[in-house]
């Protein structure tokens, strides 16, 4: 590893750089037990930091689970609506981004992250990862339906959509679970839309083998 003081602690979210400056001039830190006000010195894997008596573990990633609520949308910045980097503190927005997309009025789990490499294994195409939905509709869906999905569907633009899995509630027709690979724009409400209904409610369930918790309340997010 062998990062300077000041760096090592802006990496791991214990401030801005300029903040662990002054953290480090107030003799706030300690390395290895001793108070360090040296923002150069260099740190060893070894080494053992604390902030305030609090250890600060260096990783080089991070990754958030996020309960998306409904009404904020999925980019790191906008000039008029509120992103989902917003739900995060300012101390740990640095280099955070959504791995994928959620529509702005749909809620459910998103990936957070500063991982580009990570991101784009779960969003490429060739990735195939699967992300399961609950969805509400505005009438009941039957067999049919579910059969169109199995089979994939062709948009009225030419788009093709490959096989997902429709599983209609037994209790609740209007209500659904959606497994798809690709993650194409509006895709689960354009193929609702090609079987005549509408998409009320859309939340995203798990991404892959990661799935949200259902303690986490929306607006939540939990590190991974």
């Amino acid at each position: 590893m062998n990062l300077r003081l000041d760096k090592y602690l802006a990496n791991s979210r214990a401030g801005s750089r300029s903040e662990v400056k002054e953290h480090i001039r107030k003799g706030r830190v300690t390395v290895n037990g001793k108070v360090c006000r040296d923002n150069s010195r260099y740190i060893e894997e070894t080494d053992e930091v604390c902030l305030d008596g609090r250890r600060i573990v260096y990783k080089e990633h991070v990754y958030y689970m996020l309960n998306k609520p409904a009404g904020v949308v999925s980019a790191t910045e906008d000039p008029v609506e509120r992103t989902v980097i917003d739900l995060f503190p300012p101390e740990l927005r640095k280099g955070l981004f959504p791995v994928g997309r959620l529509d702005k009025d749909s809620v459910g789990l998103l990936i957070i992250t500063d991982d580009g490499e990570f991101s784009h294994r779960f969003t490429s195409p060739s990735g195939h990862v699967d992300k399961r939905y609950l969805i509400r509709t505005d009438q009941p869906l039957c067999l049919e339906d579910a059969k169109k999905f199995s089979e994939g569907i062709t948009l009225a633009d030419g788009t093709t959509l490959k096989s997902a899995k429709l599983e209609i509630s037994e209790n609740d027709p209007c209500q659904a679970e959606v497994t798809i690979s690709e993650g194409k724009y509006h895709q689960i409400k354009r193929m609702i839309a090609s079987c005549g209904k509408t998409v009320t409610y859309l939340k995203r369930l798990s991404m892959g083998d990661i799935t949200l918790d259902p303690n986490l309340e929306e607006g939540e997010f939990k590190e991974l």
